[in-house]
């Protein structure tokens, strides 16, 4: 039977830390301006983990909790999450006012353009044997569905180009990136790997907002298993090349104590 709310009732939702963005249990206060309140219509206005989305099955063009980066600040259409881009933009400001400019590159990708990736990737590479073909692309690109772009809290800002940032202008960003990002909640998750940290070689250009993203890699790791990565050329050998310890998981370690 469908509940008649009066209008602007407020609303108690409770949640818990799987169910949005929050690191503790709370209660959230909507008010409700409509006589008639339908679940789903509920379930829109607050934000949740789920398997499709930590998997990057869902549209973040439709999804409220994100938000398109302004042109100025991206090099093509660009959404991170809403939380993501509001301290991106603190960051932006306080780079400027030490004359650095940063742009993101690229952002948020659902598992279908994390797909076209990967399987161009795969076509470039087919002189390789299937096992080697899919650990040369690992060396930069993740498997669709156990990337953290499927997020919205991860960003590659300035270059794909780790030599960009050796010198110059390039390693001018960098030291202030590595001086300043984490007091914004932007952490190098793909440090170089002389500690013995496992994956992806490094990435200087990509900055991931720890504050919900470790909430995600929770749950990622709490609720989903390696035979659910599927669907693409390659995902068999997901298993035996430990895609979930060794990529998911192989982050630096400051980003793993993340709390």
């Amino acid at each position: 039977m469908k509940s008649l709310i009066a209008s602007s009732i407020i609303i108690l939702l409770f949640l818990n830390c799987n169910s949005r963005d929050s690191k503790m249990t709370h209660t959230e206060v909507v008010e409700v301006t409509t006589d008639t309140v339908a679940l789903d219509t509920i379930k829109k206005q607050t934000p949740y983990i789920s398997k499709d989305f930590v998997f990057g099955k869902f549209d973040y063009r439709t999804d409220s909790t994100f938000t398109k980066v302004g042109d100025i600040y991206a090099t093509k259409e660009i959404y991170l999450k809403n939380e993501v881009y509001n301290a991106f933009l603190k960051m932006v400001d306080s780079a400027k006012k030490d004359g650095i400019q940063l742009k993101i590159v690229s952002g948020t990708r659902n598992f279908e353009e994390q797909k076209g990736i990967w399987e161009r990737k795969w076509r470039k590479y087919k002189n390789l044997e299937p096992k080697q073909r899919t650990l040369k692309i690992l060396e930069y690109s993740a498997m669709p569905s156990s990337s953290r772009h499927h997020w919205g809290t991860d960003m590659d800002l300035n270059s794909l180009n780790n030599s960009y940032f050796n010198s110059g202008k390039g390693l001018k960003e960098y030291q202030w990136l590595t001086a300043n990002a984490n007091s914004f909640g932007f952490y190098q998750v793909y440090t170089d790997k002389s500690s013995g940290r496992t994956g992806y070689n490094e990435e200087k250009w990509h900055w991931s907002y720890l504050p919900l993203a470790s909430k995600y890699l929770e749950f990622y790791n709490a609720n989903l298993s390696v035979k659910d990565i599927s669907g693409f050329e390659g995902s068999e050998y997901a298993e035996s090349l430990l895609i979930i310890e060794e990529y998911v998981n192989g982050i630096s370690e400051e980003a793993r104590k993340y709390k």
